[in-house]
């Protein structure tokens, strides 16, 4: 968390309200955050600055500015934006309507722009990582470099390609940034409910029927978390302070030891390269079949 769904509702919440805002001051709390920059050489690079365009790359907000400088922001595990008016007292933000904390706590980054808003950057776990870049070299950017082609553009045939040879796990795959970019715990596991696959499966074992399966799954997931704004199961709000309703829809994920919606069968959960996946052991495991083999 936060997936391609979820950054998709950062970008389309800045785009609503901040774009052509130039940059008057920012402050942070965490300069760790900043990777290929110091906190004093990005603020003095962003001030003044007008905000040209924000987009997305994989799970990575982008914002370009006027000054040929281009931000990247990867929220990693808990980071979010939040649009508004706050105050900091003492060492805590409050909104202007008292008693609303929704995603304060946690608030590492803000920029003030010349128009009275903010943006604040929530970030609990305080694993996010912002870099600058200039646009001519933006290309260089290992944030960005090494991405695979995007879950949402991604064609048959792609999925195919990387797919067909591969020894690894189609769970661990499905989750390869180098391989498919947006993709990530929750929705990989519903991915997979959908079109079917036991999570262990090989990739390389799987035919051609089952990988356009796995490829009509994963639009169809994903457009529906972004039109439901996105999965809040932990901390992720919107620009404006609100959760998303995805999580209301799961059919597996975090759904161990309850019955599954479709068979009644128990979800199961298990740990692969270290993370939880979560699948039902009758509607994904054909008969006949051997998950664990990849067969």
């Amino acid at each position: 968390m936060p997936e391609l769904p979820e950054v998709t509702i950062m970008v389309n919440g800045l785009k609503k309200k901040v774009l052509n805002r130039t940059f008057v001051n920012v402050w942070t709390d965490t300069e760790k955050l900043f990777k290929n920059v110091s906190f004093l050489t990005f603020e003095k690079s962003i001030k003044n600055a007008k905000i040209k365009d924000v987009y997305r790359k994989g799970k990575i907000v982008c914002l370009e500015l006027n000054n040929n400088k281009i931000i990247f922001i990867h929220p990693k595990m808990s980071g979010h934006f939040l649009i508004g008016k706050w105050k900091r007292v003492g060492n805590v933000w409050e909104s202007e309507k008292r008693g609303d904390l929704r995603g304060l706590r946690f608030i590492h980054l803000v920029f003030w722009l010349n128009n009275g808003l903010m943006i604040a950057f929530s970030d609990l776990r305080k694993f996010a990582r912002i870099e600058l870049w200039d646009k001519k070299e933006r290309d260089k950017a290992k944030i960005i470099k090494e991405l695979g082609p995007d879950a949402l553009v991604l064609t048959l045939t792609q999925l195919e390609e990387i797919l067909k040879k591969s020894q690894r796990k189609i769970k661990q795959i499905l989750m390869e940034q180098k391989l498919i970019a947006g993709i990530g715990n929750i929705y990989a596991d519903e991915i997979l409910f959908k079109a079917k696959i036991h999570p262990l499966r090989i990739g390389g074992s799987l035919n051609k029927k089952e990988v356009k399966k796995i490829y009509q799954s994963i639009k169809p997931i994903l457009n529906k978390a972004i039109k439901l704004g996105g999965s809040s199961v932990s901390d992720f709000y919107n620009s404006e302070g609100n959760k998303g309703e995805f999580q209301n829809e799961l059919k597996v994920y975090r759904r161990q030891g309850q019955k599954c919606l479709i068979c009644r069968a128990i979800i199961e959960k298990q740990k692969i390269t270290g993370r939880s996946t979560h699948f039902c052991p009758k509607c994904q495991c054909p008969a006949g079949s051997d998950p664990a083999s990849g067969v």
